[in-house]
């Protein structure tokens, strides 16, 4: 019963479209049985974020404003993946983009969907560790401020609702267990 979809799909068409996003409107029969319309948003990358952890256990967060919270932001480095790419290099070319840091261990610790309530956009997290300092590369679209700090400092954000980006507590409490279960 737990693959069972109650939905049922009368029609569908493509609402919007750019290189990042498709938004598609159905018209839907309900679990229920009554007549509605699902709006459904198709990413067309990962969701990469990177918990960089150095032997100190200080981690990075990147600033920036998020025009869609009208809000500015502190989150661990993120970025989009290909779908066609290898999450892990991405996740690499993230890191050194958005930090300047180069990592020669890595740990995927846990796949997400973000909002699985309107769309498909999984994140892939991992932990960076064995960094070495270089020099970052933002993108155009970002303005960012870098702050490196201890994890615990971090870690005290996220329980205060300092850090809200999903990608961000997920990776920083996933961490924080983790530190705590001797992993590292």
């Amino acid at each position: 019963m737990e693959d069972r979809n109650p939905w049922i799909t009368i029609e569908s068409h493509k609402v919007y479209e750019n290189n990042w996003i498709g938004l598609t409107e159905h018209q839907v029969i309900n679990p229920s049985g009554g007549k509605g319309i699902y709006g459904e948003v198709h990413f067309k990358n990962y969701a990469i974020g990177v918990l960089p952890l150095d032997k100190d256990l200080n981690t990075w967060l990147v600033g920036q404003y998020r025009f869609p919270l009208k809000a500015y932001s502190w989150e661990i480095p993120e970025g989009g993946g290909p779908l066609d790419e290898e999450p892990l290099d991405s996740a690499m070319r993230e890191l050194k983009e958005e930090t300047g840091l180069i990592a020669t261990e890595w740990m995927e610790i846990q796949r997400i969907h973000l909002s699985n309530s309107v769309s498909n956009e999984l994140a892939i997290l991992y932990i960076a560790r064995n960094l070495t300092q270089g020099e970052s590369s933002p993108e155009e679209t970002e303005d960012l401020q870098i702050k490196k700090l201890p994890f615990q400092e971090a870690y005290e954000m996220v329980l205060s609702g300092e850090i809200t980006d999903s990608m961000s507590v997920a990776a920083i409490l996933k961490t924080h267990i983790l530190l705590k279960e001797g992993h590292f």
